[in-house]
């Protein structure tokens, strides 16, 4: 179950920063944990102040959330354990269709997502040395190429 813009309680905010930091956990392995300590603060204002937040639930719980401003996805985390199911594809190509998602940046030492990132259709277009809060995690700012890769019967 997807639900758009919920209301962002402390509970909803802290069981999305949980999430977050499982997911970063098991998929940013060039962060310390002191790295995700800093960078927690961070994520929890994103959640609170992002334009459009879409969370997915299993039985009631969160398992996913995609946060997206103008035309551009900001965050999209998923539990561990729900990676690689098909939750994410389905986010994105809802952010693609709905709301006219065009950019995503990510970690260039997350490959796993530069690849799922790759197969639904974005090319990198630009590398940073670092990241938005100064840290030196290199930076891919990709960009959708309308084409063949996601078609609203996916949605």
């Amino acid at each position: 179950m997807l639900v758009e813009n919920p209301n962002r309680t402390d509970q909803l905010i802290g069981e999305l920063t949980t999430v977050w930091e499982g997911s970063v956990k098991a998929t940013h392995t060039f962060l310390t944990e002191k790295d995700i300590i800093g960078l927690k603060p961070f994520v929890e204002i994103g959640i609170r102040e992002i334009d459009h937040l879409i969370v997915t639930y299993d039985d009631h719980h969160p398992i996913g959330f995609m946060g997206i401003a103008q035309e551009k996805v900001e965050m999209l985390f998923l539990r561990p354990e729900c990676i690689g199911k098909g939750i994410g594809k389905k986010l994105i190509t809802r952010a693609i269709h709905e709301y006219g998602v065009v950019y995503v940046d990510v970690n260039e030492q997350n490959p796993h997502a530069v690849d799922f990132y790759k197969r639904v259709g974005f090319k990198v277009f630009e590398r940073t040395e670092f990241d938005e809060q100064g840290n030196p995690f290199p930076i891919l700012k990709m960009k959708y190429e309308y084409s063949r890769h996601l078609n609203s019967k996916e949605i």
